[in-house]
């Protein structure tokens, strides 16, 4: 045994490993346990070619799910681990205000399950931003947190700042679609001291939750306007309309 294997057999004695959701102990690290693994809405089955969402019976084409079919949008495909409702909406909120920076690998792990088959060769991975302030006063960027993790799990090249809010925008809580998409037009921009390395390149853009989709569309318009060859969304958890 080596003495990183002999470090982390002692860590985990003295720290093992908890269920990520309930608390409770597990047999490895960054897992759930078994009662909280049935419980969490992990997105499986045939899902929406645009943003992940899931979608009812099977299929041999391409669907998209009803907000894309009213709202197109301008990425390529997209993907989501999760749905956000019940323990996968903890898990998030857990991630961006409650400090738990342990969920974010495990998190990554589970959106590279439903991102590797839609990845291009040589893709750029990057987070949506925060705009300085935010930034400073969260300490973290959560999506960024989800980006380093899963481009470690993919094996792609990855940038935390290669894109930029030049002006800070307004909470988008409560708002419409259309306030969203209003709020955030043109609010994002490829950073200068980037831009060589997304022009001509295929990109994957990373965000912890895809709610209209307005966020991802600056982003991705912003990622197209400085030349990048095609565009691709992966979110850790994708909201969902009560049924």
């Amino acid at each position: 045994m080596t003495w990183a294997q002999r470090m982390q057999t002692l860590v985990q004695l003295v720290y093992p490993p908890r269920c990520l959701s309930c608390g409770g102990l597990v047999e490895s690290d960054f897992g759930l346990c078994s009662a909280c693994w049935p419980d969490t809405p992990f997105i499986a089955g045939l899902t929406c070619e645009a943003c992940g969402t899931a979608l009812p019976g099977q299929s041999d084409h391409i669907e998209l799910c009803d907000d894309c079919l009213e709202t197109p949008r301008p990425w390529s495909q997209g993907r989501a681990a999760l749905a956000y409702r019940g323990k996968g909406r903890r898990l998030v909120l857990a991630l961006k205000h409650g400090d738990r920076h342990d969920i974010a690998r495990p998190a990554a792990r589970w959106m590279a399950r439903v991102t590797r088959p839609i990845l291009q060769p040589d893709t750029l991975i990057m987070p949506v931003p925060l705009h300085l302030h935010r930034h400073l006063r969260r300490r973290f960027n959560q999506a960024a947190l989800l980006a380093e993790g899963l481009a470690q799990e993919l094996n792609c090249d990855w940038c935390p700042d290669a894109l930029q809010r030049a002006l800070p925008t307004e909470s988008l809580e409560g708002k419409t679609r259309e306030e969203r998409f209003a709020i955030l037009s043109d609010s994002l921009q490829v950073t200068p001291a980037h831009a060589d390395l997304i022009r001509g390149r295929a990109v994957l853009i990373v965000d912890d939750v895809m709610t209209s989709g307005a966020t991802l569309s600056a982003a991705t318009d912003a990622c197209l306007a400085g030349g990048a060859s095609t565009v691709s969304i992966s979110v850790l958890a994708r909201v969902v309309k009560d049924t």
